[in-house]
């Protein structure tokens, strides 16, 4: 019996489904390794083709898989732009090559196109495994260009250990959006401003968005189209390299937001029609269009597009160092209907219904591919479907990943703040939510991401305190809607924290209640920056609550840190008091009392405990440094006491606070 089913018996009548994709896995990972070797080997398509330099031969090999084509000409500064002097040649397997010599001028930073000549007429195409592309600022046309530097990037990063970082800490980040200038953020920006705010607030990792080309800034890096070549407006491939050494050295690692769900549709940028068959690296027709992204839809089944998107896996680990993946869209990969508009109320939505096999075996193969490379990486996935097994190992019959993305968490929040007074929160919906997760299936939780952040929505903070953020945020300034705010930011934040998973994620500024929301430049804002950046001036500011949120959100990841509490075994629930709103929970040794109460602050609120002793305070939002009303002395200490053979602690709870105390 498959281990999935051992742990979790209601997978019972889905064996042979289970066995089936198990199978259906190991049948083509036989087939690679009789084929080619090993995984890894099948899994380097980018040094073959693409543009490889041949130090023996002196000059470059470029090979395209186009086999629709008839005929393929590389173009570029080097030979005027004339496709009559480097035309490739069409091997068996489909695939175009040409050798061009050092002395013909092709070098670093040459900027090339591929004319493909199809059966409907030539076009202008990057190439695909392009490593570095350029936009032109007049035109907005992009180039490929050589990436091959006499000196290669100097690494310096070997004492930097992923096993030692413990659970994921994640501060979710976009480079271009890291400043505080309206435009557009590089990388070095980045690793000079970002990486001290991440390392002194004390998250572990970052998370990095729209990492690989994309000509539509707005699409938040997420229709793609070139997806070996990191973001040029950003810099050079040689600053993130840089970006990643630092913060390695900082002790923080880099987890890459990949986006292997989708494509860009364009044709002048990317992938789509290459060959001219219309359906080449995509499904055909309307199978290979996902209508409510724009994009095209890979057809995973195919050989070299399961090698395209399996290199692209572990040229990133190897390449620039990176420390894993949060895979983009993983619900769109892995049914046919893409999750729209289905309800995942039953296991047969799991198995039997719309679920693409090809798919499902891609995202095993490539969870075996990063794991090979780099066995301690840290895998996560967006999936919103819960399919079992997600956060298995393949062999146990799971897809492999470590992490699920708990998505049902912020939604739970936005709807509360929606639609519910304060006293009509129920501590246990608040609960179920945070503590629904399967067994053996680790969860990454968050109260916001940068989808609750998007304009059209609100952050957090915004719900709280809408346009009163705006007037009434100097310290010195009662109000009550932005102290009903701060509070509640730092409950919501850390019981998500503390009770909904195994890591932790939040999208950066928002730990200091960033007042506004995300925007790209548009043609509907008049192509302006100004929602497209994180004003850090706000938390820089002394005289401000920010700083607050701030230093309570810092308190709170080194709280997490010193006691291992996402290593822990889940919360384990001490006390729901629906009449008081108060909400009390034990994980890692620690007691967290929560009180969401509007107005009810308890002397001597008692309740029971797992151990025996004398407490202490080691967190407390009430504090005056967290923007608290100072009610409660942290210096004092709570002995236990027994009533009925059970252990009992008497507390002061005050309302829309939470302390934690740990036994001494």
């Amino acid at each position: 019996m498959l281990q999935l089913i051992k742990d979790d018996p209601w997978l019972a009548p889905y064996e042979s489904d289970l066995k089936q994709r198990l199978s259906y896995f190991e049948d083509r990972l036989e087939h690679i390794k009789s084929h080619h070797g090993s995984l890894l080997q099948y899994a380097q398509r980018h040094k073959t083709l693409g543009f490889n330099y041949d130090k023996k031969c002196k000059g470059w090999h470029y090979r395209e898989w186009a086999p629709a084509a008839k005929s393929l000409s590389l173009i570029g500064d080097f030979n005027g732009w004339d496709s009559s002097k480097h035309q490739l040649e069409k091997t068996d397997e489909g695939i175009w090559e040409i050798f061009i010599e050092e002395s013909e001028s092709l070098k670093h930073l040459s900027q090339v196109k591929v004319k493909v000549e199809t059966a409907n007429g030539t076009k202008d195409r990057l190439p695909a495994y392009t490593n570095y592309a350029l936009q032109h600022p007049e035109t907005h046309d992009f180039t490929a260009s050589i990436w091959g530097p006499a000196k290669p990037f100097t690494w310096t990063d070997q004492k930097f250990s992923l096993n030692k970082i413990g659970a994921p800490l994640i501060y979710e980040c976009h480079t271009g959006m890291a400043q505080e200038y309206e435009g557009v953020g590089t990388y070095k920006d980045f690793e000079k401003n970002i990486l001290p705010r991440v390392k002194a607030l004390g998250y572990n990792c970052i998370q990095l968005m729209a990492v690989a080309e994309h000509p539509y800034y707005g699409s938040f890096g997420y229709h793609v189209s070139n997806f070996f070549a990191p973001s040029s407006r950003f810099g050079t491939p040689d600053a993130l390299k840089s970006l990643v050494n630092t913060a390695h050295k900082m002790g923080i690692a880099v987890i890459m937001d990949v986006v292997h769900s989708h494509a860009v549709k364009n044709e002048a940028e990317g992938l789509n029609n290459f060959d001219g068959s219309g359906h080449q690296y995509f499904h055909e027709g309307g199978k290979g269009y996902h209508e409510g992204w724009d994009s095209k839809l890979f057809d995973y089944a195919k050989e070299e597009v399961e090698r395209f998107l399996l290199s692209n896996i572990r040229y990133w680990l190897e390449e620039f160092h990176f420390d894993g993946f949060r895979f983009d869209g993983v619900t769109s990969i892995l049914y046919h209907h893409h999750g729209n508009g289905v309800a995942f109320d039953h296991y047969d939505r799991y198995f039997k219904e719309g679920v693409d096999w090809d798919a499902v075996r891609y995202l095993q193969l490539a969870t075996s591919v990063a794991k090979a490379v780099k066995p301690d990486c840290i895998l996560i996935a967006e999936d919103m479907s819960g399919m079992p097994g997600m956060c298995q190992p393949v062999a146990h019959g799971g897809l492999g990943f470590d992490y699920r993305l708990g998505m049902g968490i912020p939604d739970s929040w936005i709807k509360l703040l929606k639609h519910k007074a304060d006293e009509d929160w129920r501590m246990h919906e608040i609960w179920d939510v945070l503590s629904n997760r399967r067994y053996k299936e680790k969860t990454i939780a968050y109260a916001e991401s940068h989808d609750q952040a998007m304009v059209g929505d609100k952050t957090v903070a915004f719900w709280l305190m809408d346009k009163e953020m705006y007037w009434h945020m100097q310290k010195q300034d009662d109000n009550l809607i932005i102290d009903r705010g701060i509070a509640l930011h730092k409950l919501i934040r850390l019981v998500t924290a503390a009770a909904g998973g195994e890591g932790y994620l939040n999208f950066f500024g928002n730990e200091f209640g960033h007042p506004e929301w995300l925007d790209f430049p548009r043609e509907g804002n008049n192509w302006s920056y100004k929602y497209a950046r994180r004003q850090w001036s706000l938390v820089d500011n002394e005289e401000l609550k920010y700083v607050y949120l701030n230093d309570f959100d810092k308190s709170m990841i080194n709280l997490l840190k010193a006691h291992d509490v996402l290593d822990a075994s889940p919360a384990h629930l001490i006390n729901v008091d629906e009449a008081n709103k108060v909400l009390i929970f034990e994980r890692a040794g620690l007691v967290f009392i929560f009180n969401f109460s509007p107005d009810k602050s308890i002397p001597n609120y008692e309740f029971w405990v797992p151990q025996e002793g004398t407490y202490k305070y080691v967190l407390n939002s009430d504090d005056v440094s967290f923007g608290g009303h100072d009610r409660i002395d942290a210096g004092v200490t709570h002995e236990s006491f027994k009533r009925g053979g059970e252990n009992f602690l008497s507390v002061y709870t005050v309302n829309r606070s939470v302390l934690v105390l740990e036994g001494v």
